[in-house]
């Protein structure tokens, strides 16, 4: 079985369209057509029903769903198996986007490292989407995110209690910063409190949708961003970035993904120096939180979408 057939169909079910696939897969619409028809003909049956609106699987491609997946998952356990180094004995691969593999992934890499030196430790980088496609074809064990989608054969918990801030790349900032803002889109919550309480900074003109990347955008300009503030702390020590005063902040949990079937042992190893590194990790955030404290009028403090929590 080409196993190429068998994710191509996966993701046209799990986006309902084929265009949304041939996105997802980098391919062009036809080859993802193609696969499809391939595999089709392969079971002797339609898998999808076609319309404008989409693609929707038909009641032998809802058969067949379960059966892709548990393919899927057990070439991905020989494929990781066999690429299993000498001299270790199991293998986990782990995923996370951008903002959170520097302060709290990469940290979590060590602690693995040093609790269990013969597991063989991969490591995936996407959003949100990706990463979850990863999870539900077995290419990723768990996956550190700010948005996660439960699926099937997942479980979530809050890894950490990440928080927003307003930092600036000059010293002594205020809140007037027209024409030196850069928008980060963290979601539509943030969005929504941002406008809100930010009104007169909502469409600056200058909009990332790179997390806390943006952080190495604003070090070396004339701007000011909305960051994590576990993630700029080191930019904060260093005095390449400064706090914004009386600057409203906004809590943006962080989240970890299982596959629930991870073996049990790495499991209990993922999960205990996980946590660990997630205590280090708040303390860091709260030192940056109480630095902003001190400089802030406490009449003037407020956490972004606060106000809309209370209407």
């Amino acid at each position: 079985m080409d196993i190429a057939l068998i994710r191509t169909f996966l993701e046209v079910s799990a986006s309902g369209s084929f265009v949304a696939a041939s996105d997802r897969l980098f391919v062009t619409q036809s080859a993802v057509s193609l696969r499809v028809q391939r595999l089709e003909d392969s079971l002797g049956r339609p898998l999808f029903t076609r319309s404008k609106a989409g693609a929707e699987l038909t009641p032998a491609g809802a058969e067949f769903e379960r059966y892709a997946l548990g393919l899927l998952k057990l070439w991905e356990e020989a494929r990781q198996q066999v690429a299993i180094p000498e001299g270790f004995t199991k293998s986990l691969t782990i995923g996370a986007q951008y903002s959170l593999w520097p302060r709290l992934g990469f940290r979590w890499i060590d602690a693995l490292r040093a609790e269990s030196p013969t597991l063989n430790l991969r490591t995936e980088l996407g959003m949100p989407d990706r990463l979850t496609r990863f999870l539900v074809e077995g290419i990723v064990q768990a996956a550190l995110l700010y948005t996660p989608q439960l699926r099937a054969g997942l479980s979530v918990s809050q890894v950490s209690d990440d928080t927003l801030v307003l930092a600036a790349s000059w010293p002594d900032p205020t809140l007037d910063l027209a024409g030196r803002y850069v928008f980060v889109d963290w979601g539509p919550e943030f969005v929504q409190a941002h406008a809100m309480a930010l009104p007169e900074l909502t469409n600056p003109g200058l909009t990332f949708s790179l997390g806390a990347m943006a952080a190495e955008f604003i070090v070396t300009r004339h701007y000011a961003a909305y960051l994590p503030a576990r993630y700029i702390k080191q930019y904060l020590e260093a005095g390449r970035l400064h706090l914004v005063p009386d600057a409203p902040r906004f809590p943006y949990p962080a989240y970890v993904v299982w596959r629930d079937d991870l073996d049990t042992d790495v499991a209990d190893i993922a999960r205990r120096t996980l946590g660990t590194v997630a205590g280090q990790a708040q303390s860091a955030q709260e030192a940056v939180l109480a630095e902003l404290e001190e400089i802030s009028d406490p009449d003037a403090d407020l956490i972004l979408g606060e106000a809309a929590l209370l209407d």
